[in-house]
C-alpha cells in the first residue's frame, strides 16, 4: 500500500517552486513519505501594484497561511524575509534551515560593476532598502543614477537589463542561486555597500501547531531540518525589524553572523540600516553580544540595536511605520 503524500504548500513563482522542491527532497529524505506540492496563488502574485501600495507585509504568505489553518496542506514554505514579525499562535515556524548566501548582486548590462555604470544610469529594484543604500553608496562616491521601481519575477527583471530599458538591476542572491543562475551576476555587493533585508536568503518552514499526518507529528519531524545559527541570526535580525515596527517593504536592512578568533566563535554581530529613499540620510549601527542560545537572547540583540537606531531619528526615515 501506497503511503500517503504529505502536502507541501508553495506559491506558484519559478523560486517558489525551486526552493520548496528542495525542501520537499529533505523530507521525503527523512520521513521516506512522498511529498507532493500544492501551488497556491498569493495577493502579492496577482497584484500589480507595488508592495508597499498593497500592504507590503504578509501580502505573499497570507494565502499559504490560510491552507495551512483548514488543513488542506500539511506545511508550507516561505522566503523567510516575507513573514511578518508576529508569528500567529495557530502555525509553527518549524524549521528555518541553513541560509544562502544573503548578499544583492548586480546584473548590469555590458557586465558593468556599480562603479562603472555610466553617468544617469537607471537601475531598477522594487526595494525601498535597496534604492535608500544603493543612493547613499552612489552619493558617496559622487555618481549619478536612477532608481526604477520595478516589480515581477526574475526572469521579467533580468528582463528589463536584456531588452536595454534598464542599465541594471539588483537581485537576491539566494534566489539566483536556487534557480541556477549565478552565472548571470556582474557583482556580489559586499554589506559594506548594502546590507539585505531582515531574513534575506532564508527559508521560513511553517506547519499548523499540533498537526499530524496519518500519525506524523509534523513539526517533530520539519524541526529536523532546522539550523540553530541561522535561526538564531534570523531571530535577531527580525527583532529588530519588529522594534522599529517597520514591515518587509520598509527601507530597513540588517544581517546578523557570528564573528569568529580563528577557529573560535566568539560572538554574533547584528548590522542594522534604515534609510531615505534618495539616500541623503542613512542611520547605520551594529551591535554585539554573546552567541545566543534562546530565542529571547537573539530577539534581545535586535530589539537592543533597534533601540539605539530609533534613539538615532530612524523612524524619520521610514515614512509611515507599520504598525
Amino acid at each position: 500500500m501506497t503511503e500517503k503524500a504529505l502536502r507541501l504548500g508553495t506559491r506558484r513563482s519559478k523560486l517558489a517552486m525551486a526552493q520548496s522542491g528542495q525542501v520537499a527532497d529533505a523530507v521525503r529524505r527523512l520521513t521516506g513519505r512522498p511529498v507532493e506540492l500544492v501551488e497556491i496563488t498569493t495577493y502579492g502574485d496577482t497584484s500589480r501594484e507595488h508592495l508597499s501600495q498593497i500592504g507590503g507585509t504578509g501580502v505573499f504568505v497570507a494565502a499559504l497561511r490560510e491552507v495551512l489553518v483548514r488543513g488542506e496542506v500539511d506545511f508550507a514554505v516561505h522566503s523567510l524575509k516575507d513573514l511578518p514579525t508576529a508569528q500567529p499562535d495557530e502555525l509553527v515556524l518549524a524549521a528555518v534551515p541553513t541560509r544562502e548566501d544573503p548578499r544583492d548582486v548586480l546584473i548590469a548590462r555590458d557586465g558593468l560593476r556599480f562603479e562603472e555604470l555610466p553617468e544617469g544610469a537607471r537601475v531598477g529594484t522594487g526595494s525601498p532598502r535597496r534604492m535608500a543604500q544603493l543612493n547613499a553608496y552612489a552619493r558617496g562616491r559622487r555618481m549619478a543614477i536612477e532608481t526604477v521601481p520595478i516589480r515581477g519575477n526574475i526572469d521579467t527583471r533580468i528582463g528589463f537589463v536584456r531588452s536595454g530599458e534598464l542599465d541594471a538591476v539588483v537581485l537576491a542572491a539566494a534566489g539566483l542561486h536556487r534557480v541556477g543562475r549565478s552565472d548571470e551576476v556582474t557583482q556580489y555587493l559586499p554589506f559594506d555597500t548594502i546590507l539585505p533585508a531582515p531574513g534575506q536568503g532564508a527559508l521560513a518552514i511553517e506547519c499548523a501547531a499540533g498537526h499530524e499526518a496519518d500519525g506524523l507529528q509534523v513539526a517533530a519531524v520539519l524541526a529536523e531540518l532546522d539550523d540553530p545559527v541561522t535561526r538564531a541570526a534570523v531571530t535577531a535580525e527580525r527583532a529588530l525589524l519588529a522594534a522599529l515596527e517597520a514591515g518587509c517593504s520598509a527601507p530597513v536592512g540588517g544581517l546578523a553572523d557570528l564573528l569568529a578568533d580563528g577557529q573560535i566563535v566568539k560572538e554574533m554581530r547584528l548590522r542594522g540600516v534604515v534609510g531615505s529613499p534618495d539616500g541623503s540620510a542613512l542611520v547605520q549601527l551594529s551591535t554585539t553580544g554573546p552567541v545566543p542560545t534562546t530565542h529571547d537572547e537573539a530577539a534581545a540583540l535586535g530589539t537592543e540595536l533597534a533601540a539605539e537606531m530609533l534613539a538615532k531619528g530612524a523612524a524619520g526615515l521610514m515614512g509611515e511605520r507599520a504598525l
